[in-house]
């Protein structure tokens, strides 16, 4: 029997479930969540009735689901109103989970290469020289500076914000730019492990003549250290960890030990740069 009221048209949570292919759970789910509102709640017995017009929905965020996408971005999806443009939203979050997954499976490549003892694939495919480890002397340095806990997925869009707010209060555009306050090449400082479950903490900082009212600001030891130069290509995860694993492996060979953590140096405009180009130091403090 289709328990539908005849009237209005509305059927209970159970026929919507097998019209929509849905589990009731799901439905009070989507429900909590805001994705999939009944169309009435009966005051008195709280049970949910839902319209036919609500299939396209339910279904919608059914197959949305399958694909893996997260209930945040589904609603995104859902409150779109003309198809085209959630198609196009759509499409873009795929287009996030395949370079995400690409990333995956370079890290993977790398980490299978490493252990079995061979030159990882991931690194040769994009590094066509091999890396030069250089040593250099580097100067107390007065810097201004930001750091913040943050896991992997914040990661990037953290270090260009914070970055750019060092060099707007040091009057500066940019990277290469030392004439209107900065005085050296700005850095990232990883004090821990950025991964998804362990949030560093990262500091971003820049060299300064002097330091501005109000900008927090430190001084930077003198100290020796280790590094590399990678292109922009080179800097790209997962082949940047090679990077970090050649300087270290450099170290500890020549009877150093790595004293303080490791930094990323962006001497140049990465964002304009080449993939061929010289942009970054991966460099280590070592004694």
């Amino acid at each position: 029997m289709d328990d539908r009221d005849t009237e209005t048209g509305a059927m209970t949570i159970g026929v919507f479930a097998r019209r929509a292919r849905l589990s009731p759970k799901a439905l009070r789910l989507y429900d909590r969540d805001g994705l999939l509102v009944p169309a009435q709640v009966d005051r008195f017995s709280g049970y949910r009735h839902y319209t036919a017009d609500q299939l396209d929905t339910a279904r919608l965020i059914s197959r949305l689901r399958r694909l893996g996408m997260p209930l945040d971005e589904v609603a995104a999806v859902v409150a779109v109103p003309d198809p085209r443009d959630r198609a196009d939203r759509i499409a873009a979050w795929w287009s996030g989970v395949e370079a995400d997954t690409a990333a995956r499976r370079s890290l993977a490549r790398y980490l299978t290469d490493t252990l079995r003892g061979e030159r990882s694939t991931t690194v040769t495919n994009i590094q066509e020289r091999e890396w030069q480890v250089q040593e250099r002397e580097v100067g107390d340095q007065l810097v201004l500076t930001e750091q913040r806990h943050t896991t992997v997925d914040g990661l990037s869009a953290w270090i260009g914000e914070g970055l750019g707010r060092l060099m707007r209060s040091a009057g500066t555009t940019g990277p290469g730019d030392e004439g209107a306050g900065a005085s050296g090449a700005p850095f990232v400082i990883y004090h821990g492990e950025v991964t998804e479950d362990s949030d560093g903490p990262v500091e971003v900082c820049l060299p300064v003549d002097a330091a501005p009212p109000g900008v927090a600001s430190r001084v930077e030891p003198a100290h020796r250290e280790a590094f590399v130069r990678l292109t922009r290509g080179e800097v790209e995860f997962p082949q940047i960890l090679g990077a970090y694993d050649r300087v270290d492996g450099w170290i500890r060979a020549q009877g150093h030990t790595p004293v303080g953590p490791p930094r990323e140096i962006y001497f140049t405009d990465f964002m304009g740069a080449a993939p061929g180009d010289e942009v970054c130091d991966v460099a280590w403090p070592f004694r």
